[in-house]
């Protein structure tokens, strides 16, 4: 029950009761009013800046699990970037110089994706740029994929096509050589044996006792058979076709050989010797191509795995001075 109040009147010198109109009831009664929802306003902000709703809190999860899994996805396309890229990489630097044919040009692989508005539906949204920059690298990679797909369909016919120029090229080592152990001195300046003047090795030694077997690196025929005591000593020459030809020196016999004879890689052609311009048994071996002498090294692809590889070069690196 409300409370009478009273106000004293000098006049009639007594207390009269006070009457209130209807409009400051009203008055009143809306000061109260609009002063509870204010302070209701506020308390409300305060409690939701400092906690979060239920619906908050899993909307909070969800968002942390979108951004872990929008990481590892990232991660996952670094990954196809960097196979693609090798792959790219070996395809213009080593398959389609095998088969002597021109690299894809960078503005295929790297060209643009069409369309204008090709991502206009993932825009307006809180996560648009995330979406879109993702959806861009999903679409190069598809794109670098096909060219590539087209790219080996390609070199496939080339290999069909092709055969005969595979198995002339040479592959292999010359004699056996498993363990690398017999790679002496590589392709680059080295120091004479005998004159003791940095001289360049046009060519690559291998180091193995007399009368070790020496094959032909590729199918090709026999040009030339020379018997010396001076340069290069016994040495045969076979002229493989499609510009390639090698050079086998230094050797202590020949195996039946006469010029014409046709060679299929793997043949042994003649032993290990040391005769010639030569400091110790060895076998010295150059590879020819169009009439210049280019490194050996890089005509083992039958034989050995990248890890080799990479020994064997080391290994002919080390040796500061050839055999002949």
């Amino acid at each position: 029950m409300a409370k009478t109040k009273y106000k004293y009147n000098p006049e009639t010198l007594r207390f009269d009761r006070i009457q209130r109109t209807f409009g400051e009831r009203f008055l009143r009664f809306l000061a109260y009013f609009v002063g509870s929802l204010v302070l209701a306003i506020m308390y409300g902000a305060i409690f939701t800046f400092l906690f979060d709703s239920p619906k908050e809190k899993v909307l909070k999860r969800e968002n942390a699990q979108m951004r872990l899994q929008y990481e590892l996805l990232s991660k996952d396309l670094d990954k196809v970037e960097k196979v693609l890229a090798h792959l790219q990489e070996t395809d213009d630097n080593l398959y389609r110089t095998i088969f002597e044919a021109e690299p894809i040009p960078t503005s295929l692989r790297e060209g643009g994706i069409g369309g204008v508005n090709r991502y206009e539906e993932l825009e307006g949204y809180d996560n648009s740029r995330i979406v879109i920059e993702t959806a861009v690298r999903l679409d190069r990679i598809k794109k670098k994929t096909y060219v590539q797909s087209k790219s080996f369909d390609e070199l496939k016919d080339l290999a069909s096509e092709k055969e005969e120029m595979l198995s002339r090229i040479p592959a292999i080592m010359p004699i056996s050589n498993k363990d690398l152990t017999r790679t002496a001195s590589g392709w680059g300046y080295r120091i004479h044996p005998i004159y003791k003047i940095r001289k360049f090795h046009y060519g690559m030694d291998f180091t193995a006792s007399t009368g070790t077997e020496i094959y032909a690196t590729g199918d090709g025929k026999v040009v030339r058979i020379r018997s010396s005591k001076r340069g290069f000593g016994n040495h045969v020459i076979i002229d493989h076709g499609y510009g390639y030809e090698t050079l086998y020196a230094h050797m202590n016999r020949f195996n039946n050989l006469y010029v014409g004879k046709t060679i299929k890689r793997g043949d042994v052609i003649g032993y290990v010797g040391s005769t010639g311009l030569s400091t110790a048994p060895h076998l010295h071996y150059e590879v020819h191509h169009n009439g210049k002498k280019v490194d050996p090294a890089n005509y083992y692809f039958n034989d050995l795995s990248p890890e080799e590889y990479e020994r064997m070069i080391e290994l002919s690196m080390r040796s500061g001075q050839s055999f002949d």
